[in-house]
Formats: structure tokens, C-alpha cells, sequence
């Protein structure tokens, strides 16, 4: 058996052509959708994400604000920043680039984002929503792009064994509470599983997402099983790989997610679905 391939760049590109269409429309009844993205510091990767956030605003029709801040930038600078974006109805949604420099608190600095405008989905808020399954939240980003990959392929998650492989708030645990919202049987594994193999060898669905080279090789797949490789790592040649042994495992699963071409994609993909979303709420 060798997987199919989930293609996220080709997803993204379908959702985003309908997403301009939809932002089309909303400009015409005077809600273009606005997104607010604020970068502290000079952290090269950081500034790749957030300018390839801005070119997918401006591709779809949205309208973006990049307030880029000195490394210097107080705690109490960057909230007075986002006070001012809280209060612009121009703007729907306010992403705060992570990580920020250390003598500022990420926690602080995203609750202080107005609930309704937190189109990152890590607000307490939104998080509390996803929990009780209730409608008013936004889902983050990367998890809510792995649902649409399994969405596309027309997989049924009702009654399947879902192993996630990490417990983050940006991705672990929000995602193992939307495989739960679809009625799989969730396990959540992480740095302190004692056999991590046991656990994703029973698991139809693997989502893995930790940042640690070829953490999930071949004989931890079940035949048959959907892999998301939710990572992003260089390896010894510097080239970037995920969590997966993407060429070990393709030969054990149904379908697998490349990377790169993968999550990474839908994971923007996702942030303009919620930018959009705000709006129109």
C-alpha cells in the first residue's frame, strides 16, 4: 500500500478562490473583512509567517493593518496597541505574532484581545467554547485546518480511535476536543507516554504535531491508518520535514500529509476563514 496524498496547498487554494467571492460580497454591503496583525521584534521566522499572512489578506480581499514594533516595546505598549485595535470597527480580527520577546507575557497579551476579534482562536474564551462545544468561539488555526483535510477527503470520524500526538494549547489540545466534537475516541499522548508506539499503533487517525524529527516511523502505523503531520522541522541536511517519517509511512497509511504542502497551508487558510467569520457575526 503506498497513502494518498492530502494535499493542503490544493485545499487552501480552493477555499480561498471561495473566500474571495465571499469577501467580495461583504465589501459590497460596506463589512469587508479587516485583520490586524502586530509583530514585536526582529525574529526571522516570525516575519516570513506574518508577511505571508498579509499577501493572503490582500489575495482574498481583506483588508490588513501590519504594525511592526521594536524588540524594546513594553508590556504595556503592546496592550495599549491592542486597545486601539479592539476598539477599530474596521478591524474583525487582531493576531498578536507568537513568540514575543521575553519580558512580555504572551498569556496577558492574549487575553487582552477583545473575545470577538480573536480570529487565533487561543483567547480563554474561545478555548472554553471549544471545551463546552459552544458556537461563540473561534477554533484555532492548525487543528481547525487538519478537520478540513479530513473533511475533504470525505473520512468519518464517528466511532474512530484518534491518537494526537502532543498536549499544546495551539494545536494538541484543541484538536483532540474537535476530534471529540465528531465523535471519535480521542487518546492524548505526549513527552511523557511511557510507549508511545502502543498508543499510535491502535490509532485510525494519527494527528502529530511535537517538533521532533521522524518521531513516528513506520512500525508505529497501523495499515490503513490517516496520518497529519502537523511539524515543521529541518532535519541534518537542513531540508524542512514534519514529525513523520513522511517516506517510511506513506507505505503503512491510506492517506498522509506532506510537509511541506501540507497543514501548513490550511493553517492561513483557516485564520481568513475566521477573519471572515468575525465579520459577518
Amino acid at each position: 500500500m503506498t497513502a494518498q496524498i492530502i494535499d493542503g496547498l490544493a485545499l487552501s487554494k480552493k477555499l480561498r478562490a471561495s473566500f474571495k467571492e465571499e469577501v467580495g460580497a461583504l465589501t459590497a454591503q460596506g463589512k469587508r473583512p479587516g485583520l490586524a496583525v502586530i509583530l514585536v521584534g526582529e525574529d526571522s521566522a516570525s516575519q516570513v509567517y506574518v508577511r505571508n499572512k498579509i499577501k493572503a489578506c490582500e489575495d482574498t480581499g481583506i483588508h490588513s493593518v501590519l504594525e511592526k514594533l521594536d524588540a524594546s516595546t513594553t508590556q504595556a505598549e503592546l496592550l495599549t496597541h491592542i486597545d486601539k485595535l479592539n476598539q477599530d470597527p474596521a478591524i474583525h480580527g487582531i493576531l498578536v505574532q507568537l513568540p514575543l520577546p521575553k519580558h512580555i507575557d504572551a498569556d496577558t497579551v492574549i487575553e487582552a484581545i477583545a473575545p470577538e476579534k480573536d480570529v487565533d482562536g487561543f483567547h480563554i474564551s474561545s478555548a472554553g467554547a471549544l471545551m463546552t462545544g459552544l458556537p461563540h468561539g473561534f477554533w484555532p488555526c492548525t487543528p481547525h485546518g487538519c478537520l478540513k483535510m479530513l473533511d475533504d477527503i470525505g473520512y468519518d470520524l464517528r466511532g474512530k480511535h484518534a491518537v494526537v500526538v502532543g498536549r499544546s494549547n495551539i494545536v494538541g489540545k484543541p484538536m483532540a476536543m474537535m476530534l471529540l466534537g465528531r465523535s471519535a475516541t480521542v487518546t492524548i499522548c505526549h513527552s511523557a507516554t511511557a510507549d508511545l508506539g502502543a498508543m499510535t499503533r491502535q490509532a485510525d487517525v494519527i494527528v502529530a504535531a511535537v517538533g521532533k524529527v521522524n518521531l513516528i516511523t513506520a512500525d508505529m502505523v497501523k495499515p490503513g491508518a490517516v496520518v497529519l503531520d502537523v511539524g515543521m522541522n529541518r532535519n541534518a541536511e537542513g531540508k524542512l520535514c514534519g514529525d513523520v517519517d513522511f517516506e517510511g509511512v506513506k507505505e503503512v497509511a491510506s492517506w498522509i500529509t506532506p510537509v511541506p504542502g501540507g497543514v501548513g497551508p490550511m493553517t492561513i487558510t483557516m485564520l481568513l476563514a475566521n477573519t471572515i467569520e468575525s465579520a459577518k457575526r
